[in-house]
C-alpha cells in the first residue's frame, strides 16, 4: 500500500508499506473531477501536478490528517499506479480493506455547500455523488457517520446494522446489491468491480469489457461460491458455538 505524507519541509512524499507494516493512515472519499484535473501517480513521481485543481484536496487531506495526529494518508487519484496492470487489479480487490482499516475516513462533498441547513442536509447528500467525516466544498466539516447515520440510510437504504459494522454475510445478496442503486462511477465497469470486496470474491478487472460483461463476470464469481456452500461455514460456525455454549477460554488458540 502506498501513503503520502508532508515532511517538516512541506514537501509531498509517497512511500509503500508491506501489509504487516501499515502505520495508521486517513483516507479520502472523493469524487473524480476530469483526468486533467486530477494529481496522479505519475505525477507525483515526477514532482509535478500543484498546478491542477485536484491536488487542493491533497492539501486538504493532508492538514485534516495532522490535526487528527496522522502522518499519513491516501488518495485513490494518486496512490494507485493506474497505468499497471497488476498494481490496478491488487488496488481494486484491496480498496475495501483499505477503507475498513484507516483510522479516519474523509467523504469530500463537492457538491454540498457548507452553508447548506440540516434540515436541506438529507436532500443534499441525495444529490450528492458521493454517499466517517463528511465535509463540504469549503472544506467545512458538516457531521460524521454516526451523526448522520438515519439520513446515510435514507439516502443510500444501507441497513443500520451495515452502518455499524455488522459482518456483511448476515445480508444476502439481493440485499447488499440493491446498495448500489443510485450510485455512478466515472467508469462504467467500475460499477461492477468495486461490489467485489462486498461481496467477498476477486474480480481481474479488464477495462474496456463494458459494464454489462463486468457484471456478468461478478454474478458468475458469486454463484460460485454460492455452489460451493453448501452451508455458509461463517454462520456454522456461530451456531455451533451458540448450541455448545460458546468457546472454551483461548481453545481456539
Amino acid at each position: 500500500m502506498r501513503l503520502l505524507k508532508y515532511g517538516e519541509d512541506g514537501e509531498l512524499t509517497i512511500t509503500s508499506f508491506d501489509d504487516n507494516a501499515i502505520p495508521p493512515y486517513a483516507i479520502l472519499s472523493h469524487t473524480w473531477g476530469a483526468d486533467t484535473e486530477e494529481v496522479t501517480f505519475t505525477d507525483l513521481t515526477k514532482s509535478s501536478g500543484k498546478d491542477k485543481p485536484g491536488y487542493k484536496k491533497i492539501r486538504f487531506c493532508g492538514e485534516q490528517a495532522s490535526k487528527d495526529g496522522l502522518e499519513y494518508f491516501w488518495i485513490d487519484t494518486c496512490c494507485i499506479n493506474k497505468e499497471n496492470q497488476a498494481k490496478l487489479s491488487l488496488a481494486i480487490d484491496s480498496m475495501f480493506r483499505w477503507y475498513r482499516n484507516s483510522a479516519r475516513c474523509y467523504v469530500y462533498l463537492a457538491d454540498v455547500s457548507s452553508q447548506t441547513s440540516n434540515t436541506n442536509l438529507e436532500p443534499s447528500l441525495q444529490r450528492s455523488r458521493c454517499v466517517v467525516e463528511f465535509f463540504s466544498r469549503e472544506w467545512c466539516k458538516l457531521s460524521d457517520k454516526i451523526s448522520l447515520k438515519s439520513n446515510i440510510h435514507k439516502v443510500t437504504a444501507i441497513p443500520y446494522e451495515a452502518l455499524e459494522g455488522a459482518p456483511l454475510s448476515q445480508f444476502s445478496v439481493e440485499e447488499r446489491f440493491q446498495w448500489r442503486q443510485n450510485r455512478h462511477t466515472k467508469l462504467k465497469e467500475d460499477a461492477a468491480y468495486s461490489l467485489s470486496s462486498i461481496f467477498d470474491v476477486d474480480i481481474a478487472p479488464v477495462y474496456g469489457e463494458g459494464g454489462e460483461e463486468a457484471f456478468r463476470q461478478l454474478h458468475n464469481k458469486i454463484q460460485c461460491l454460492r455452489d460451493l456452500y453448501a452451508t455458509d461455514p461463517r454462520k456454522d460456525k456461530k451456531r455451533i458455538e451458540e448450541t455448545k455454549g460458546g468457546l472454551l477460554a483461548d481453545s481456539y488458540r
